[in-house]
């Protein structure tokens, strides 16, 4: 029988529960060796031993002891996340944990979950615990936290990215199966690239954002990070659909992300936007990384399209400089005067750009 050391996948999970493994004896051993082995920086909060041995024997208790694979697998069905262990950003809410933005005096504790957290807990999945990040979500880097910036999963000397720093390296780490954080600029994406993991970011809307501490709540999306594609869509899907606690939300049917993985046809081939001039052309491989991937989204039959990312990068500066930084501001404004030691001075420097807008700013 796997010990829980080699879980890494979704697969991983639901092949030893298969095989009659005990949620208990799995996520008691993880949760210790977390306790000595796991970088505190990548973490706020940790859910105690006790904690995650109640919810493990929960969800031990719908799997009786003895069940024949039938029944096993009639449990995993209708708990596609049963018993795997998960992460969540800091910004985003989970009841009775404080919620702290890696902000300590903003911090409040929640009666309820984000909407996001209460899915995954009905699929099955075990919280472990909220992890680190640039404060209020601003930044891409990691660093912009009085709990320091994790570095990345290969290099001690190299930042993790961010600003959903935490999640990607706990991902990364194989502390968790998969973690959730946020992305508004790049914040679920760039940590995902810069541990070499999975980071997907949903359509606007296409995933609730209730619960969640708004950076850019127009843009603002909740991000899944994974070691797999797969993993990544499997997430997706217990995640998405319409929530009538959040006004965003819109009701997408959209295509079945498995299904298109092994083969379906959904419509029309598949088309990928591509710099026209990349631009990469720095050290350490990434040349070479990214003319593979192009060759193998060609392989897979997806259509390159090259375009003009000019226009990308104009829009994507108004997320700190232009007129979209007034969403941050009215969220940390309170803040900023009354308390503005306990904003990161980056982070304050990027957000205050708002009290010198205007309202023609956000027609230019």
């Amino acid at each position: 029988m796997q010990t829980e050391s080699t879980l890494l996948t979704l697969s991983d999970w639901r092949q030893a529960y298969l095989r009659g493994a005990r949620a208990a004896d799995l996520l008691s051993a993880r949760a210790s060796r977390l306790a000595s082995d796991s970088p505190a920086r990548a973490w706020i909060l940790r859910l105690s031993a006790q904690s995650v041995a109640q919810r493990a024997a929960e969800l031990d208790a719908l799997m009786p002891a003895g069940a024949d694979e039938e029944a096993r697998r009639a449990v995993l069905v209708r708990l596609p996340l049963f018993g795997v262990p998960f992460a969540v950003k800091d910004n985003i809410d989970v009841a009775g944990l404080p919620t702290t933005a890696a902000c300590p005096e903003h911090q409040k504790v929640p009666a309820e979950c984000a909407t996001v957290v209460q899915r995954l807990l009905e699929a099955g999945a075990v919280l472990i615990g909220k992890t680190n990040l640039d404060q209020f979500a601003t930044g891409l880097v990691g660093t912009r936290s009085p709990h320091g910036g994790p570095a990345s999963v290969f290099d001690a000397g190299r930042i993790s990215g961010g600003s959903s720093s935490g999640s990607a390296v706990a991902v990364g780490r194989a502390d968790v199966a998969f973690a959730l954080g946020t992305d508004t600029a790049g914040s679920g994406r760039v940590p995902a690239g810069f541990n070499q993991i999975v980071g997907l970011k949903p359509t606007p809307g296409r995933v609730s954002t209730a619960g969640v501490l708004p950076a850019c709540r127009t843009l603002d999306c909740v991000s899944i990070f994974a070691l797999t594609a797969d993993d990544a869509a499997v997430v997706l899907q217990v995640l998405e659909g319409p929530d009538t606690r959040d006004d965003y939300s819109q009701f997408t049917p959209g295509p079945a992300l498995l299904q298109a993985r092994r083969g379906a046809v959904l419509g029309a081939p598949l088309r990928i936007g591509v710099p026209a001039e990349p631009k990469l052309r720095a050290q350490d491989g990434y040349d070479a990384a990214w003319d593979a991937a192009c060759r193998q989204a060609r392989s897979l039959g997806a259509e390159l399209v090259a375009l003009d990312f000019q226009v990308l990068h104009e829009v994507a500066q108004l997320l700190y400089e232009g007129p979209w930084v007034a969403e941050r501001y009215a969220v940390l404004e309170q803040l900023l005067r009354e308390l503005p030691q306990a904003i990161d001075p980056t982070v304050a420097s990027v957000v205050r750009k708002a009290e010198s807008q205007r309202a023609v700013d956000a027609f230019r």
